[in-house]
């Protein structure tokens, strides 16, 4: 409450609210007051046989009663609840969270840094910092990769070997710092592809893969695929690195039944990682990339990569 952006509401708060704590007071000392007649009934009777007594509190009950209006009131002198009025010790849950952050970075901090001064090859292969990252991959990156980081549809396993933007140290690193954005145009758009055209062409790509295919769309769909979809993938479908995924292998980020080719090639995809770089600071993002990197899919760098991170072609099969 002691971060209203209008001091409007402030007072009508603060008097609600002593009000309200004044009334609990006035009230138990109303009823403690009141002339009680151990066992007489007050009149009321439900169930026929069931009858309200007009017993007193025990005193035990009723000044503990009391003593939360005081804590009540003391409470609120010292912490923030009456509107914008902060309190005596200025306390806020924004300023608590930095407090904790400022522990937590002087206590673990010089860890951190420490690994942050090898090689993310050294850090993968050490038993104490993969345990540090699998911690923060469980915290971070779980909900989207799994426990396992073998992912789930529309999300990529990291413990494979088939990456879209590059499995080496640098190209992950890179990933979990600065995020990837993923997007393959809708084919099925007028005027673009018709639905016949369009499950040609899945049957084509089935192909590539060594999966079941009517023979005769493998045929028209090849060469409409090297119109519609080699810039991207190549005239062969086994993907560009950082631009489109290889349809050639036995991995589908979205599955490689004719009908979800058929839904990706229509209305195309499109993923998003969010970027991790900004918000955990470059040693924890050293540290994940090691945990990743030591998963067993890892690569080393090729010789040449692409300029930036934004896929404008296809995402039919993985999108590490």
């Amino acid at each position: 409450m002691s971060d209203f952006v209008s001091d409007f509401w402030s007072p009508y708060i603060a008097i609600v609210t002593v009000i309200s704590i004044l009334g609990c007071a006035l009230l138990l000392w109303m009823q403690s007051s009141a002339k009680h007649v151990e066992g007489k009934t007050t009149g009321h009777v439900w169930d026929e046989t069931l009858e309200e007594l007009s017993n007193p509190l025990p005193n035990w009950w009723r000044w503990l009663f009391y003593l939360t209006v005081i804590f009540s009131l003391f409470y609120l002198a010292m912490y923030p609840g009456l509107g914008s009025f902060k309190g005596q010790y200025q306390w806020t849950s924004t300023g608590q969270y930095a407090k904790e952050m400022k522990k937590a970075d002087d206590e673990f901090g010089p860890i951190f840094q420490k690994y942050l001064q090898q090689d993310i090859r050294t850090v993968a292969a050490n038993p104490e910092a993969r345990e540090m990252g699998q911690r923060l991959f469980l915290t971070y990156c779980s909900q989207c990769h799994g426990s396992d980081a073998r992912g789930t549809k529309g999300f990529p396993n990291l413990a494979d070997k088939d990456w879209l933007f590059g499995g080496s140290p640098e190209q992950i690193k890179e990933s979990v710092a600065q995020g990837r954005i993923a997007m393959m145009p809708a084919k099925g758009v007028k005027p673009d592809l018709t639905g016949d055209e369009i499950k040609d062409i899945a049957h084509h790509v089935r192909s590539l893969s060594g999966l079941a295919a009517d023979p005769i769309r493998i045929h028209r769909g090849k060469s409409l695929f090297s119109v519609a979809c080699a810039a991207c993938h190549g005239a062969e479908g086994k993907g560009n690195v950082g631009l489109a995924p290889n349809l050639a292998d036995k991995v589908w980020l979205y599955g490689s039944s004719e009908a979800t080719i058929i839904e990706s090639i229509s209305n195309g995809r499109s993923n998003h990682m969010p970027a991790f770089g900004d918000f955990l600071g470059e040693a924890k993002v050293h540290l994940l990339t090691a945990y990743v990197y030591g998963l067993g899919g890892g690569q080393e760098m090729p010789a040449t990569t692409p300029a930036d991170n934004v896929l404008t072609g296809g995402a039919l099969g993985a999108t590490h």
